[in-house]
């Protein structure tokens, strides 16, 4: 006979609970850098890769394209980022990350990696690492599922993100 389904042992619903407490204690964390966590990828991954446009930003971060615009405007706005128009084709906006940018991230750089490890904190250390490579190993066979799957473009996914 089958298993009855309990909601609080699903892995969806765990998943989603982690990321629940992981987003809250990002904001707390970061509460000074008036930044959010989709925000943070963004300028991380702008600073990396200079020049990438709008599209290749929502792939490396696995975001989706029409929520994207928000986040660049909002960083536009916030003058961390400006956008240029493309050498080959001016429509294409190409972004960079400013000195203020720069100076946030700088700033934020180390309070997110303390987040990353509360996070992680409540597990022994062999868990930690053990937790890691199944997440790692989980996110990668199903990135085919997502509504917004990372696509590098034959680049290395910029791994070093805190």
């Amino acid at each position: 006979m089958a298993k009855e389904f309990e909601l609080y042992d699903a892995p969806g619903h765990l998943i989603r609970r982690l990321q629940q407490i992981a987003v809250a204690l990002f904001f707390a964390g970061t509460r000074r850098f008036d930044i959010t966590p989709v925000q943070y990828a963004a300028l991380f991954s702008i600073r990396e890769k200079p020049g990438l446009d709008q599209t290749a930003l929502a792939h490396v971060i696995a975001f989706d394209r029409s929520t994207i615009a928000n986040v660049v405007e909002r960083l536009e706005s916030k003058k961390l980022i400006t956008r240029k128009a493309g050498a080959s084709d001016r429509r294409t906006k190409r972004l960079y990350i400013t000195p203020a940018g720069q100076k946030l991230l700088a700033g934020a750089i180390p309070a997110v990696q303390s987040v990353q490890e509360m996070i992680l904190a409540p597990l022994d250390p062999g868990e930690r690492d053990a937790f890691m490579a199944m997440l790692q190993r989980m996110v990668d066979l199903n990135n085919s599922h997502s509504r917004a799957p990372l696509r590098m473009s034959g680049a290395a996914p910029v791994r070093k993100l805190p």
